[in-house]
């Protein structure tokens, strides 16, 4: 079969590589022309463990390829992809449809075959019957059918996502459609993945519902650890004790300095706005927004009261270890770090900052940080360090060397990658996360 997908971004990239290792003839194709030339000569747009060779793999194959013209590129295609940005709008949060629509109307216009349009794009309920009718006013004389089928692939872990997923939900109208989306997934129906079919309303609220829960349980397990702190409670063994009840599960219970990323923070911003435009507000989700805002901040101030407080903390050097939002990614949207480096420099603190792969986009975003070579570039000569993205390469710090380094032997450790009685054997004083 052959598969058009639209957008060659985290999600389209993926998604396009996967299924041409499927054995799909599968298209990227992208408007922007300078992404499209360094697929064409093998470099990634985005960093994603085992995504280089497996697209290297699958275009020697002759599989995949890559193009910036849309009408050649969905040519005798069955299924056509969807797979463009839908950021929150600048001024309301609803999410922007322009990319979404955008394709919409020019696959409207360059329809040549009959052929089913997958919106994998996570867009609010109703998008897919826009969708369907922008492409209906171009589209006359071929049969289409326009389908949700969201994505949850999680950055780090995505190939493996994709390839062995929870489950695929499906939301479709006709038969056609479900058909089309049958054989597109055949391979994961012959592994016996669970496949969900809904109607396409349901499917698209299904995406934001998801990713409402999970950003739900980071925020609730957060709280959980400021009240540990309090009552001299380890919040690692509350989250263990909770996480072991099947009805709960331990998943996304760790706690940290809030969520980030491309997902969580624009998705519960788009499904407070359409609840607010359907008149059924969500206030669990108002709460969770609110809640992991705040947070972030209170992380820098958490750092600046380990150097003695904001008065005390002026003129002093703080070393960030890790920036993206989470490690195996080089994903900066929502970074916890950006609040974080933003009140530390506030506070007239000298900010260093070392990431394994993020430091390039994290620059524009933290103009009075200085980016370093390694983790022992960025410590050097600090009065504390914080870790704010637990990298692998954080976990096996040589301590003795960074204490010998630093000005002052201070580790917050907003992660908890580390056991407090062997930091403090060493003789740095030690703050973590929701333990006494």
């Amino acid at each position: 079969m052959k598969i058009a997908m639209v957008g060659s971004g985290y999600v389209g990239l993926v998604s396009g590589a996967c299924f041409a290792d499927f054995g799909h003839d599968v298209v990227c194709i992208d408007k922007d022309p300078a992404k499209i030339d360094k697929l064409l000569d093998g470099i990634m747009p985005i960093y994603e463990p085992g995504l280089e060779a497996l697209v290297e793999s699958n275009v020697n194959a002759g599989r995949l390829s890559f193009t910036t013209d849309l009408a050649e590129g969905i040519k005798d295609a069955s299924a056509i992809f969807i797979a463009v940005g839908t950021p929150s709008r600048r001024g309301d949060g609803h999410a922007d449809l322009s990319f979404v629509y955008a394709v919409a109307r020019e696959v409207g216009q360059s329809l040549s075959n009959d052929a089913v349009i997958v919106t994998k794009s996570t867009v609010p309920v109703g998008t897919g019957d826009e969708v369907e009718r922008i492409i209906g006013d171009s589209c006359t004389s071929h049969r289409f059918s326009v389908v949700s089928n969201p994505e949850f692939l999680r950055e780090g872990a995505a190939i493996g996502d994709f390839k062995r997923p929870d489950r695929i939900v499906i939301g479709a109208e006709d038969e056609f459609g479900r058909e089309v989306m049958s054989e597109v997934y055949r391979p994961l129906f012959l592994n016996e993945s669970p496949i969900l079919f809904t109607g396409r309303r349901t499917s698209e609220l299904i995406k934001y519902a998801a990713n409402a829960f999970l950003a739900t349980k980071i925020t609730f397990i957060n709280e959980m650890a400021d009240l540990c702190e309090r009552v001299g409670a380890d919040v690692q063994d509350v989250s263990r004790g909770i996480g072991m009840d099947n009805r709960i599960g331990s998943k996304f219970l760790h706690a940290g300095p809030g969520y980030g990323g491309s997902c969580f923070p624009k998705d519960t911003l788009a499904l407070l706005k359409t609840a607010e435009d359907y008149d059924s507000p969500t206030r669990i989700v108002e709460a969770v927004v609110k809640v992991n805002d705040s947070r972030k901040r209170a992380m820098g101030r958490k750092v600046l009261d380990a150097l003695g407080g904001m008065e005390a903390a002026r003129g002093k050097k703080v070393a960030l270890l890790g920036l993206t939002f989470k490690p195996n990614t080089d994903d900066m949207r929502d970074s916890p770090a950006i609040a974080i480096a933003q009140a530390l420099t506030d506070a007239g603190v000298i900010v260093s900052a070392f990431d394994p792969e993020g430091m390039e986009q994290a620059r524009p975003l933290m103009p009075d940080v200085t980016m370093c070579d390694s983790s022992y570039d960025a410590v050097e000569g600090a009065d504390a360090i914080a870790i704010v993205t637990e990298w692998d390469a954080f976990r096996a710090l040589d301590l003795g060397r960074v204490k010998e380094l630093v000005r002052h032997p201070v580790l917050v450790d907003l992660r908890n990658i580390y056991k407090p009685e062997d930091v403090r054997a060493v003789g740095f004083t030690y703050e973590s996360i929701g333990r006494s």
